[in-house]
């Protein structure tokens, strides 16, 4: 009988180091054991500036996760994000060999090659390969050709690439703790896992994360990804604005942002104010809301802006039947909906994740999306990953070899 397995998903991010242990299950269903999180420093804009000061927090992280779910924890599936990695799509094409009756595995390997074969900037490497739709003799949309009979086989792929060096400053970080990194993902890959239903990937979803120091997108169109990327802007961007217009510390910043923050400042009263308490180091004061509301309007109208400018022109948009699903922690800045519906013209929804047992009022909160993602990404990849250690499967990975299939995104 088929044992649970646990997998540990792992994200460092700008704002939060988080880990999340789970079980997953032989039915499919998992169960999250335990979380274990710590305030990230050394960490600027999704990316690791500070080696030793980042390692110290994902030690502490990893710790209270260990404690928290009775785990000893040997590897993690790590996320990795950061306005270096970018996205395209291309298209692969082979002719089936005379003599052969029906479509293989080894067609499918052939042409995934043909669609890898793509320029990408030399320092880069790749991070997913998605299989978006198969194509046999014209017939398109096609899921799985395998034992098809066809003379031409085309596939369109998605893929995900990133700086290597940059990608590589995560892994060792994980590595030097000691721990196995057993896969690298792109944090919103992750976090569609649990955020998205096959139903609204099928009408067409875009899912934007919105983390500290970057906002991630994936758009699915068809069912299938067809636009991802990372924009350098986030929660902790708007922290800085509030600091800087209001000439406040950075932690009172922080705190009027999460309790007060809201990007509706229109309809504020203008007699309307925000007490901000004094401590031993900083004598309080009193602040208009309205001006506190408008600086967090800016910077998110202007992070939202950049994604809808990276998209207009692709014809994607008007694919996006489900709508756009929001998560996060900047996400749950107070009219943050109605701001993304202005400029998307489209429903605009708090993403909800996918049902597991265990601690519910964590995945419930848009935050630990990614983390709690890669438990079911991990879930996923199982069964078709290839036998072998886990660095000899990264090391595959950073070569440009290995990729994720679409089952990662059903």
């Amino acid at each position: 009988m088929a044992k649970a397995t646990i997998h540990v998903g792992l994200e460092i991010g700008t704002s939060k180091v988080c880990a999340v242990v789970g079980e997953a299950r032989p039915d499919g269903s998992a169960r999250i054991l335990g979380v274990g999180q710590a305030p990230s420093r050394g960490v600027r804009k999704g990316e690791i500036v500070d080696f030793e000061t980042a390692q110290i927090c994902l030690h502490d992280a990893l710790v209270r996760a260990e404690d928290r779910s009775d785990v000893t924890i040997r590897s993690v599936y790590l996320a990795v994000s950061g306005s270096h990695i970018e996205s395209l799509n291309n298209r692969g094409c082979i002719r089936i060999p005379e003599g052969q009756s029906e479509i293989t595995v080894e067609d499918i390997d052939e042409v995934k090659e043909m669609a890898r074969e793509v320029a990408i900037p030399q320092q880069n490497v790749f991070l997913h390969s998605i299989v978006r739709h198969y194509i046999v003799d014209g017939q398109d949309q096609v899921l799985n050709p395998v034992g098809m009979l066809g003379r031409r086989l085309e596939a369109d792929y998605h893929i995900v690439h990133g700086i290597r060096t940059r990608i590589q400053n995560s892994i060792r970080c994980v590595r030097e703790i000691p721990l196995e990194v057993e896969d690298v993902v792109f944090a919103p890959i992750a976090a569609a896992q649990v955020a998205l239903t096959r139903e609204q990937k099928d009408r067409g979803a875009l899912l934007i994360d919105m983390g500290g120091g970057t906002t991630d997108y994936l758009l699915f169109a068809d069912g299938a990804p067809a636009h991802s990327g990372s924009i350098p802007l986030g929660g902790d961007h708007v922290t800085n604005d509030l600091s800087i217009v209001l000439k406040i510390p950075l932690t009172r910043a922080e705190k009027l942002k999460v309790e007060e923050g809201s990007v509706d400042f229109e309809n504020v009263r203008a007699d309307d104010m925000v007490r901000i308490e004094d401590d031993s180091r900083y004598v309080g004061k009193e602040v208009e809301r309205s001006m506190v509301n408008e600086v967090i309007h800016a910077r998110v109208r202007e992070t939202l802006e950049q994604i809808y400018r990276r998209l207009e022109h692709t014809g994607y948009l008007e694919k996006v039947g489900a709508g756009v699903f929001l998560t996060g922690g900047a996400s749950l800045l107070g009219g943050v909906e109605s701001l993304a519906e202005s400029i998307f013209d489209s429903a605009v929804h708090r993403a909800a994740t996918a049902p597991m047992s265990g601690l519910s009022a964590t995945f419930e909160n848009p935050q630990y999306a990614v983390p709690i993602g890669l438990i079911r990404y991990a879930q996923l990849v199982q069964a078709e990953r290839p036998s072998g250690s886990a660095i000899g499967r990264l090391t595959k990975k950073l070569s440009g070899i290995f990729g994720a299939s679409r089952m990662l995104l059903g």
